[in-house]
């Protein structure tokens, strides 16, 4: 088979996984709303990219234009091209007299969220009939001019499997897991009983507490916290809290993660693990700022669309720690995305990752890359503190290796991290 045929049929397998299916995303806790029900998709995405030269970097926009494709009643095209939950706005932390002006002009308030750990509240409100999204948008913000509201976006994976062989190698020392020491994880859900992660401690919430394990939350998972005989993650024995905002499906809402950032910050995990790509948003933006300036260190994966394409979030928020990854050659991954965004790199390809259903597989992409960096930053930092995530950042940037241009580059950003924590299936001496 060669390499494109090869790499074609990686992000078919792909896709097709992440596009199963992608159902309401009401909150858990909180009153049932009218929310998208997404049909399930199989062989038309299939049949779609076996007939397309395409590569890694394609795979996410797959996914996105077939979520559009087949649930048009539901989800729609933002103005940026993401997706975002049709006739819906959200609204961060409106005033009470903003509210009643919107309820006066026919909005619905769908839920009311208040994130108590990070000091605002977040207001779903539905359009009145015959009102486009955008308009809808734009009649609130012109409601109140000094107000917060954006779409309520729609945020995908970023990680793409592969076929590429893994050879196993001797694990190098390693410094010892610190007493105590946890991390947090917002993506699919995990499978605890695989053998990787049956001896780890998982905290898990989100989907109304029913469990729904995924591929790319167990690859995850176990390349931050699993530990199996010929298998490590970056820091093993360490507390996972795990957040599903995926419920089984392929994508979750803003509202949803604003939930799970909450409860994040509720049980003061200073480090979190965040595997969703998508756009840039006033709301999002409000929920950043609000964990990093208690002293959280969010690590995101900076995406897979390619060299050229424009910034995805929340990777892309300057106080947000932007991954890429690179290969045993130390190169970066010419699927991952480049520029400011970019704070280090780490091995993204050529790892081996728990699977669900037991086994391990091959696995490829920047947001296995950023496991690496969230759980070296684990091993730092155990409690949130703004001086002490700075210390953090400085020793990780002073123990960075130079790939790149010299100094910080869009590509490699401050540098390799992590060579010597490399995770993954592992030869024992």
């Amino acid at each position: 088979m060669n390499r494109l045929a090869r790499i074609v049929g990686i992000v078919t397998v792909a896709a097709t996984a992440a596009t199963a299916a992608f159902a309401q995303v009401n909150l858990p806790g909180l009153p049932q709303s009218p929310l998208p029900q997404l049909p399930k998709v199989a062989d038309p995405v299939t049949d779609t990219l076996r007939k397309t030269n395409s590569t890694l970097t394609e795979a996410r926009k797959f996914r996105v234009r077939e979520l559009l494709r087949t649930d048009r009643a539901t989800v729609e095209k933002g103005p940026d091209g993401h997706p975002i939950l049709r006739r819906q706005v959200g609204a961060l932390s409106p005033t009470p007299e903003a509210l009643q002006r919107a309820r006066e002009a026919g909005f619905i308030v769908l839920r009311t969220d208040h994130l108590e750990a990070l000091g605002t509240t977040l207001v779903v409100l539905e359009a009145p009939e015959g009102l486009s999204t955008r308009r809808a948008l734009g009649k609130l913000r012109e409601l109140d001019p000094g107000g917060q509201y954006d779409f309520n976006h729609v945020y995908v994976g970023s990680g793409a499997e592969t076929e590429e062989a893994t050879e196993a190698h001797a694990p190098p020392p390693r410094p010892p897991v610190p007493a105590g020491a946890r991390v947090g994880l917002i993506d699919t859900g995990i499978e605890g009983a695989h053998p990787a992660l049956a001896g780890a401690t998982i905290v898990r919430h989100g989907c109304d507490d029913e469990i729904h394990p995924g591929p790319h939350g167990t690859a995850v998972a176990s390349l931050l916290v699993g530990e199996a005989p010929g298998f490590e993650g970056v820091i093993p024995g360490a507390t996972l809290y795990a957040a599903d905002i995926f419920c089984g499906h392929g994508g979750g809402s803003l509202s949803r993660l604003a939930v799970e950032l909450d409860w994040m910050a509720r049980e003061r995990v200073a480090v979190v693990n965040i595997s969703l790509v998508g756009a840039k948003s006033a709301l999002l933006t409000g929920l950043v700022r609000a964990m990093t300036s208690r002293g959280y260190l969010l690590v995101a994966a900076v995406g897979n669309d390619g060299p050229t394409a424009p910034p995805l979030y929340p990777a892309a928020y300057p106080d947000v720690i932007g991954v890429t990854g690179v290969d045993a050659k130390r190169r970066v991954l010419p699927e991952a995305c480049r520029g400011d965004q970019v704070d280090f790199a780490a091995a993204g390809a050529g790892l081996s990752a728990a699977a669900v259903g037991g086994g391990y597989e091959d696995v490829r992409g920047t947001s296995f890359a950023t496991p690496v960096v969230a759980g070296m930053l684990a091993r730092l930092q155990q409690t949130p503190d703004p001086v002490g995530a700075r210390a953090a950042l400085d020793s990780l940037a002073a123990g960075a290796i130079d790939i790149g241009n010299n100094g910080i580059d869009p590509s490699y950003g401050k540098g390799l991290v992590g060579v010597e924590l490399r995770p993954g299936r592992r030869e024992e001496n």
